[in-house]
Parts: structure tokens; sequence; C-alpha cells
């Protein structure tokens, strides 16, 4: 899991990069709860994905935004960290020019920012959003969300009103041509303190769906 610095918009970001074993890897990037509440590439949640994506055989980068950790610059309410997001990717991409496609996942702040990645890139054929804060932001820039992918929610979550996911996932599922997966685990939080592993299960039993159903 080496320690990598690649250039960002704003200087320097710092990440940890584990290389496929095997060539024309999947691709995948993780990314972080909100900066401003402690989120960092090493919260628990963002290192579980992470280690999901490295187990099935991914080039995995994980990484903080700008003003986090090493990561120079300051924070800009998600424009400047969906500019770090792309130029992570084009990082990721560059080490494996033949790879064959990209996911993208992230918790909270994190998820945000990742499905505002994926309309900018249509190579991204599958998204992992963990808590997506649809009652703090707009999610209407998904028109139409061009990837399939699974929405995980904590039905006792404190900060992100369930109801609000449920609406932006029945309003995705009405979408042509993609498949919206959503699961709910009852009695979670929002950090799903309590229920790390029925977090990390559904994310196993999906990804290894997808993948099975793609060979």
């Amino acid at each position: 899991m080496p320690e990598v610095i690649f250039p960002g918009p704003e200087g320097r970001l710092h990440g940890r990069y584990h290389p496929a074993a095997t060539p024309r890897p999947m691709l995948a990037i993780v990314l972080h709860p909100h900066p401003q509440g402690g989120g960092t590439m090493n919260n628990p949640i963002t290192l579980a994905l992470y280690n999901i994506f490295v187990k099935r055989g991914f080039a995995t980068l994980r990484f903080n935004f700008r003003g986090v950790g090493r990561s120079e610059g300051e924070f800009d309410h998600g424009v400047g960290e969906l500019s770090d997001a792309a130029s992570a990717l084009d990082w990721l991409q560059a080490m494996n020019p033949e790879s064959s496609g990209t996911w993208v996942a992230g918790f909270s702040f994190g998820a945000l920012i990742g499905m505002q990645l994926l309309m900018r890139r249509p190579e991204v054929k599958g998204f992992i959003s963990i808590a997506p804060p649809a009652n703090l932001y707009d999610f209407g820039f998904l028109a139409p969300c061009p990837s399939s992918g699974l929405i995980v929610q904590g039905l006792a979550d404190e900060v992100v009103a369930e109801a609000a996911v449920l609406k932006l996932v029945e309003k995705l599922k009405t979408q042509r041509h993609i498949t919206i997966n959503y699961a709910t685990i009852p009695g979670a939080n929002h950090f799903f303190q309590n229920e790390m592993d029925e977090l990390v299960a559904e994310v196993e039993r999906y990804l290894d769906w997808r993948l099975a159903a793609e060979r």
C-alpha cells in the first residue's frame, strides 16, 4: 500500500495506491467524507471500500482532498474537490494505460463528489455510494445518471435523511439503460459504527455480482 504524491490543480495531492497484480486491470478510486468534518482517506469506511477493491484485483487509489493531511491547497466547498478527484483519476489512468474499466466509490461527501465525477467521465462503468447526502446537496446533476451502481444507507443516519436518499434512488430508477441497487441497513448511523460488517457484506455482494455478470 505505497504512499503516492501526484499533481493536483492546487498543488500536490497525497494518496495510497495499490497496483494490480495483473495486466489491464479494473481501476477504482475511493473518495473520503467531508474534510471539515474530519474526513480523510483513512476514514474507516473509505479504507474498507479501498480494501474491497484491492481484494478483487483492482488497481486502487484513495487520496486526501486539498487541504487534508499532506495534500496542498484549501477546502473549496466541493468545486475544487471535484477537480482533485478528476486529477486523481487522470493519474490512476496514466499509471494503468491498458485498464479495462473504472469504478468510483465514496462515502458521504465523497459519494457526492464521486457521482459528480462519473457525470464527467464516460469511462466510469460502476459506482458505490455510501450515505450520499441527498438532503444537504442538490443531486439534480444526475440527469441522466450514466452508470449503474449501488447506494447504501443506514436507517438511523443522523446526518443524511433516508427519505431524501430514497427519493433520489426512485428518481434514478426511472432512467433507462442503468440499474440502481439500493440497500438499507437497520440501526446504522451515519458512520455505520456498529454495522460495518453488514456494510462491507452489502458492497462485496454487489461488486461480486456485477463482476460475475460482466465476465
